[in-house]
C-alpha cells in the first residue's frame, strides 16, 4: 500500500481533526523538531515543551498551510522560529532556576568531532539559505531521502534536485569557513545524515499529538503562550508557506547582480543640502531602498564626498552615497569598524552603493526577508576590486563591561514598553525596556570608540536607564558615563586584552 503524504494527512486533518492523521504526521516529524529544539536550547525539558508548541501552531495552522509546503521544512524552520523566541521570553526566566537540573539529565554529547564543530553553527548556518535549498537539505540529509524523493517533493527532476542540493551543500561549507571549520561538502553532508535528527523522547509523540489536536487546549500556560507568540510573529509578517526568519526564495546566483540602469544612484533625486548640481548628501533614505530594483551595485559617487548617507538592514539589505571604501566592506561582512582589521590599502575614492535582493515593495509595508545580499556584496567586493574578507579571533585591546564589586542593580524585567523597543530621550541620558545587555554595550562601546567585551553573564532582557552629564555631542563626558555606569547600574569597565572576533580584510589580486 503506498504510504500516505503529508500533504494528504495535514488536509485530513484540516477538513475532519482526525487524530490518527495528525498522530501519524507528529510520528514522522518528532524526531526532526525535538532535535532542532534540543540543539538550540540544549535543555531536554524546554526541547520537548517548544515540540508541543510547534505542533500546536501546525495544528492551528494546517487548513491555510499552500499545498506545495514541504512540511518537513516548514517545521524545522518554526522549531528554530520558536526556540529563538523561547530565548526572549519570561518563558525561559520563569525556567532558569531548573536549568542545573536539566543539565544533568541530557544525553552526552555526540563523539562524533565533526558533528561536535558543525552542530553549534548549523542552524544559524540553515537560516541563511533560501527556502528552496533549505528544504532541500532538510528532505535530503535531515530525513535521509533520495535524490528522487527530494526532486518530487520540490517539484523538480532528479538531476535539478542533485545541483540543489550541491549547492545548498557548498553554501554552508562557505558559511562553516568563514567561522573557522573547514569541512568539504561531503564531510557536511554525512555528518548531517548522520547526527542531526535524533530519536525524540518515546512518550512525547503521544502528549504531542493530544495536545496539538486539541490545538493547545490542554497545553500549560508556558506552551500555550509560547506558541501563541511565534503566530503572533507568522500573522505579523504575513508568511503562508515557509517561517519569516531568514526566508524568501533565493534569485538564482546568477542574476543576483543586475543592469546598473534598473536603478542609477547617480540619477536618483537625493535630499540635498544646496539647490544646484553640487550636491551635497545630507541622507540617504529608506524610501528609495524599498523602492529599487533588486541589484547590487558599486558606483563611482558624483556626490560631494561627505560620507553621509548610509543605510544598512542586516535582514534586507543596505545602501549608501558617498561612502569611503571601507563603510561599504563593513556593510557587506557586517562587522563595524572597531571589530575589522585592514591588512591592504583600500580605494582612496567614495562610491555609492546598493545591496538588495528583494524585489521592490511600497514603503511602511511588509518587506520579504532575504539575507543573501551580504553575500553577494563580499562576492562585488572580490570580483571588481579583489577585497575579501575573513573572521577570525585576535588579541585585542577592549573594554570588559563587567560586575562590580558592590554588585549589579538597576536592572528589571517588566512588560511597561512593547517588547524589543528602546527609547532613547537625549545625549546622556538613555532608557531601554525588554533589551539585552548589548543595546548598552553598543551604546557605550559607540561613545569610547573602543571595542567593548560583555562580561556581566546577564543574558537575559531588562529594562534599565541610565542618566550622566554630557556637555555635547562633539565632546562626550566619558568619565561621567563611567561614574554613571557604576553608580546606577553597577558595572565597571576595565581594561584589558582578550581574542576578539574580527573581521581581517586583505586582498587578493
Amino acid at each position: 500500500m503506498p504510504l500516505v503524504s503529508d500533504r494528504d494527512l495535514l488536509g485530513e486533518f484540516a477538513r475532519t481533526g482526525s487524530e490518527a492523521a495528525f498522530g501519524e504526521l507528529v510520528r514522522r516529524h518528532i524526531g526532526l523538531v525535538h532535535s532542532v529544539a534540543l540543539r538550540q536550547t540544549n535543555q531536554s525539558h524546554q526541547a520537548e515543551e517548544i515540540t508541543q508548541a510547534v505542533f500546536i501552531i501546525l495544528a492551528r495552522k494546517a487548513a491555510s498551510l499552500g499545498g506545495n509546503v514541504v512540511l518537513s521544512g516548514w517545521l524545522y524552520h518554526t522549531a528554530r522560529l520558536t526556540a529563538a523566541n523561547l530565548r526572549r521570553t519570561e518563558f525561559r526566566r520563569m525556567h532558569r532556576e531548573q536549568e542545573a537540573f536539566m543539565a544533568s539529565t541530557q544525553k552526552d554529547p555526540p563523539t562524533d568531532l565533526a558533528w561536535l564543530e558543525l552542530s553549534p553553527l548549523l542552524d544559524e548556518a540553515m537560516a541563511r539559505l533560501g527556502a528552496t535549498d533549505r528544504d532541500a537539505v532538510v528532505l535530503r540529509y535531515f530525513e535521509n531521502k533520495n535524490l528522487s524523493e527530494v526532486g518530487a517533493a520540490l517539484g523538480l527532476k532528479e538531476r535539478a534536485a542533485q545541483k540543489r542540493v550541491h549547492r545548498a551543500l557548498e553554501k554552508l561549507r562557505k558559511y562553516f569557513t568563514s567561522r573557522g571549520v573547514t569541512p568539504t561538502a561531503a564531510l557536511i553532508a554525512a555528518t548531517l545524515s548522520a547526527h542531526s535528527v535524533q530519536a525524540a523522547p518515546a512518550a512525547l509523540a503521544q502528549t504531542v499529538t493530544m495536545v496539538a489536536v486539541a490545538k493547545g487546549a490542554t497545553a500549560g500556560g508556558s506552551i500555550l503562550t509560547l506558541s501563541q507568540e511565534v503566530l503572533k510573529i507568522m500573522t505579523w509578517t504575513k508568511i503562508k508557506t515557509t517561517i519569516a526568519v531568514g526566508v524568501v526564495a533565493l534569485l538564482a546566483a546568477g542574476t543576483a547582480t543586475v543592469a546598473v540602469n534598473k536603478f542609477d544612484l547617480r540619477r536618483h533625486p537625493w535630499k540635498t543640502s544646496h539647490p544646484d548640481l553640487s550636491w551635497e548628501i545630507s541622507g540617504a533614505d529608506f524610501m528609495d531602498f524599498y523602492k529599487a530594483q533588486p541589484q547590487v551595485s558599486i558606483l563611482p559617487t558624483k556626490f560631494a564626498a561627505n560620507g553621509k548617507g548610509c543605510l544598512s538592514d542586516s535582514s534586507r539589505g543596505a545602501m549608501g552615497i558617498a561612502q569611503p571604501f571601507e563603510n561599504i566592506t563593513c556593510a557587506a561582512f557586517q562587522k563595524d569598524r572597531l571589530h575589522t582589521v585592514f591588512l591592504t590599502d583600500l580605494p582612496t575614492n567614495r562610491y555609492d552603493f546598493l545591496a538588495k535582493l528583494v524585489a521592490p515593495q511600497q514603503p511602511h509595508k511588509n518587506m520579504a526577508i532575504n539575507e543573501n545580499w551580504a553575500v553577494e556584496l563580499q562576492r562585488a567586493l572580490s570580483e571588481k576590486f579583489g577585497i575579501t574578507g575573513r573572521l577570525e579571533k585576535r588579541p585585542t585591546d577592549v573594554l570588559a563591561l563587567t560586575p562590580a564589586s558592590s554588585g549589579v542593580r538597576g536592572f528589571s524585567v517588566s512588560h511597561q514598553m512593547p517588547k524589543g523597543r528602546a527609547m532613547i530621550d537625549k545625549p546622556g541620558d538613555l532608557a531601554f525596556f525588554e533589551q539585552p545587555v548589548a543595546t548598552l554595550t553598543h551604546v557605550v562601546q559607540k561613545e569610547f570608540n573602543v571595542p567593548i567585551v560583555d562580561a556581566t553573564g546577564l543574558d537575559q532582557d531588562y529594562d534599565y536607564a541610565i542618566q550622566w552629564p554630557e556637555p555635547d555631542a562633539q565632546h562626550p563626558n566619558l568619565d561621567g558615563l563611567k561614574q554613571a555606569l557604576h553608580d546606577q547600574l553597577g558595572l565597571d569597565l576595565i581594561p584589558t586584552n582578550l581574542p576578539v572576533e574580527m573581521l581581517v580584510v586583505d586582498r587578493t589580486k
